[in-house]
């Protein structure tokens, strides 16, 4: 689920929003020959089992200072008011949302701070809703939220020049269950490139109503994700130079895996199917499941296990056919729609249509590993999970630094 700003100007130009100074940020620009301009927009990745999923945007905060503090000198804030209340599903397909632009000091920059309202009360400003029944639920915000989500950053601004910073909210990731209907946000945020770059292609119309997702991978680590519109065309956008495995994963169809499709430019699309030849996925008459728990030792206030499960191609890649948080309390997980029928591979052409076949996996058709990991703790994994008589349920994991 990830829109962006500059890139789209004809149809952003009316979300763009004028800079008010703070913390060294003034409306005023210094003189040409001693500033630049910051562009900030955001951009999503999909989200899992949600209809909505809402962040409000406060402000916008960079430094020189790697490390200076939220009290410290020598911030320049994009501040916006007032705060926006943004659903990032609608960031899809490289879509972006401009936050606003700001006058820097020419300049090298390295930290980034991404501010959301906290919830308070009753308060709306960051939650979800529930694809299960419609319904909005407030997320329980970390202290982080206020002082800043602190962003990876290393950038340039150039004397009398424009600078784009696109920040990637991946709203499958930030969202995990706390219990009893309640649900936290542990953001996830990264700074991408703003070129409008990446893989393309379509899948059937009729394949929209199926939960249908499209992931980029590298060795089985999902990079970047997103869903089809609604005329089934999606682009996994904003990837950096490389070669990525492409898988199409829906409700009750069989996974669908390019391997090896080329990013060889950091400003082109590279087409894999076309309006003409959609992916149409053959259906998987069985699909199954794995549940367990993977509980962090020492446990976490903020921090959840995601879990993967994934599945390698004979004389081709490992991907991730699915993945999903842990509940931020009990660990409990579960990874579902695990088709049983074999993948469909096909390795990347630039003739298309491509041609997919049956693929042999391993550790076994329907049989799945599964892996466990978590940020500052050592990732577990099981090597082969089987799902073919029943559902696998009480796989279990327990994670240490």
């Amino acid at each position: 689920m990830s829109p962006k700003v500059f890139l789209l100007p004809l149809l952003l130009s009316a979300l763009l929003l004028t800079a008010c100074g703070g913390g060294g940020g003034s409306g005023t620009a210094p003189p040409s020959q001693t500033a630049g301009t910051l562009v900030v927009s955001l951009t999503d990745a999909p989200s899992c089992g949600f209809d909505a999923v809402n962040v409000t945007v406060t402000k916008v905060r960079v430094n020189m200072n790697a490390t200076a503090s939220e009290t410290d000198g020598g911030w320049t804030d994009i501040t916006l008011s007032p705060a926006r209340k943004i659903n990032l599903l609608n960031l899809a397909n490289g879509t972006l949302d401009a936050l606003g632009q700001t006058a820097l000091t020419a300049g090298h920059y390295t930290q980034v701070r991404l501010l959301l309202d906290p919830n308070t009360g009753n308060s709306m400003a960051n939650s979800v809703v529930l694809s299960s029944n419609g319904s909005e639920v407030s997320l329980d915000t970390p202290s982080a939220v206020q002082s800043g989500i602190k962003l990876n950053a290393d950038f340039t601004v150039e004397a009398g020049q424009r600078y784009d910073l696109v920040m990637d909210f991946d709203a499958c990731k930030s969202i995990v269950t706390k219990g009893n209907g309640r649900y936290a946000l542990k953001p996830v945020v990264k700074v991408v490139p703003t070129a409008l770059n990446g893989i393309s292609g379509f899948v059937s119309t009729a394949l929209l109503a199926d939960g249908v997702m499209v992931s980029a991978q590298q060795s089985g680590a999902v990079i970047a994700a997103t869903v089809p519109g609604s005329t089934g065309e999606f682009g996994l956008t904003r990837l950096p130079v490389g070669n990525y495995d492409v898988v199409i994963t829906s409700n009750s169809h069989a996974a669908y895996i390019v391997g090896g499709v080329p990013v060889n430019s950091s400003t082109a699309m590279v087409p894999i199917s076309t309006s003409g030849a959609p992916f149409t996925l053959a259906a998987s008459s069985l699909m199954g499941s794995i549940s367990g728990s993977a509980v962090l030792a020492p446990a976490s206030a903020t921090e959840s296990a995601l879990l993967s499960a994934k599945q390698a191609i004979a004389s081709g890649p490992t991907v991730t056919v699915r993945y999903a948080g842990a509940d931020l309390v009990t660990g409990a997980y579960s990874l579902g729609k695990l088709p049983l029928a074999a993948p469909q591979y096909a390795t990347y052409s630039a003739i298309l249509p491509l041609t997919f076949v049956g693929a042999t996996t391993l550790p076994g058709m329907g049989k799945y590993k599964v892996e466990a990991g978590a940020a500052g703790y050592t990732t577990q994994s099981t090597p082969s999970v089987d799902i073919n008589a029943a559902d696998a349920t009480g796989v279990n994991f327990n994670l240490v630094p």
